[in-house]
């Protein structure tokens, strides 16, 4: 009984030292996997960052560029006639929107649906005006008729997915 007794007053208070280095190792681990996260996600957002303000920029540009005004101002005098016009226009923005297709992975969904959406109205509206113009006419008179829509119906197939667009930078950026 003698030997029990002693053999716990030295088993018992080396389990104790053994649970309290085991709680402290664990503990210290613990911490050390929450820092070496933080630093990851900081790492990665070093690296994202840039890359993703950029894509907002350039998605930014995009919509700019196939703004019916700039569109038009661009590629006035590229044709002679009012179908061959549309295809040039339609041409551009397609070619555009194509151009920047992998700026997707870096944004909202939301974000890209709205400018997706205003790439669709530019056609929309190049295709509606073209539709009320005769095909030999010049290409000023399809002009004309774009801008005519764009003031029927008060507003610019481009304007409020720019607006979405900055709001969201400003949002997730600032």
């Amino acid at each position: 009984m003698e030997i029990v007794t002693d053999l716990l007053k030295i088993v018992l208070p080396a389990a104790l030292v053994l649970y309290a280095v085991y709680l402290t190792v664990t503990a210290f681990l613990k911490k050390q996997f929450v820092e070496k996260q933080l630093e990851n996600r900081s790492k990665k957002l070093e690296i994202t960052l840039p890359i993703r303000l950029q894509a907002y920029e350039r998605m930014c540009l995009f919509l700019e560029r196939i703004s019916p005004n700039n569109l038009i101002v661009r590629l006035n005098g590229s044709a002679t006639q009012a179908i061959e016009f549309q295809q040039i226009l339609m041409h551009e923005v397609r070619e555009e929107f194509n151009h920047n297709l992998s700026q997707q992975v870096y944004m909202s969904h939301e974000a890209w649906e709205k400018i997706r959406g205003a790439q669709q109205e530019v056609i929309t509206l190049i295709n509606q005006a073209a539709s009320e113009v005769a095909p030999d006419a010049p290409p000023l008179d399809l002009a004309k008729k774009i801008f005519e829509k764009i003031i029927q119906e008060n507003r610019n197939p481009t304007a409020s997915a720019l607006k979405f667009v900055k709001e969201e930078i400003q949002q997730e950026f600032i």
